[in-house]
């Protein structure tokens, strides 16, 4: 029988968090630990743990902030994007709008549509392209969006003004590593579980 090494349970008795190293993958089936000391695994596990919380606090605060403007995610990433080509003074097309948000022209035209009759986007003439139409966020809505999610969401700036040029370079660096590593490049969803 495999050597499965145990991770001690915490001082109220309780099993380990469900992001543990040592709890998700005792065999080291999946993680390298090759050269990691308990205690290296220990932070590793805290790590982890506080991306977690991070994922979580930005859900729960995206969750209240779709239930008070009575939206859906793909809407509030719409207003986003206006909100920005408005702070760059960027003319938001449809067109721009499916790139930026991934959806087809179909979707978009259904989603400004909704956006339209609830009050939260005008739809104009370009200014150069009498063809075309420009998208803008309507006043009431902006100041809405930005009292609440954009509120909170520029509070994140704090967190990394505390840190000095060289924290910043390695954060930067460490969550740009950790999203190569989780890219979706490469995954066969088709093979059989081992």
């Amino acid at each position: 029988m495999a050597n499965i090494e145990q991770e001690p349970r915490n001082q109220a008795g309780e099993p380990p968090s469900l992001y543990s190293v040592l709890g998700a993958d005792p065999r080291g089936e999946l993680v390298d630990r090759r050269g990691l000391s308990h205690e290296d695994l220990v932070q590793i596990d805290e790590l982890m743990a506080a991306l977690v919380a991070l994922r979580g606090a930005e859900k729960t605060l995206a969750e209240a902030s779709m239930r008070y403007m009575k939206l859906g995610e793909t809407d509030m990433r719409a207003l986003h994007f206006l909100i920005v080509c408005e702070n760059t003074g960027t003319l938001a097309t449809p067109s721009s709008i499916a790139r930026s948000l991934g959806i087809s022209s179909a979707s978009t035209t259904k989603l400004l549509d909704r956006l339209e009759r609830a009050g939260h986007v005008r739809r104009e003439r370009h200014p150069s392209d009498r063809r075309a139409l420009v998208v803008g966020v309507e006043p009431a809505t902006r100041a809405a969006a930005m009292r609440t999610l954009g509120a909170q969401q520029a509070r994140r700036v704090n967190a990394a003004r505390r840190l000095d040029p060289e924290q910043r370079e390695i954060v930067i660096g460490f969550l740009e590593d950790m999203t190569a590593e989780i890219s979706m490049d490469g995954v066969d969803w088709g093979a059989a579980p081992a």
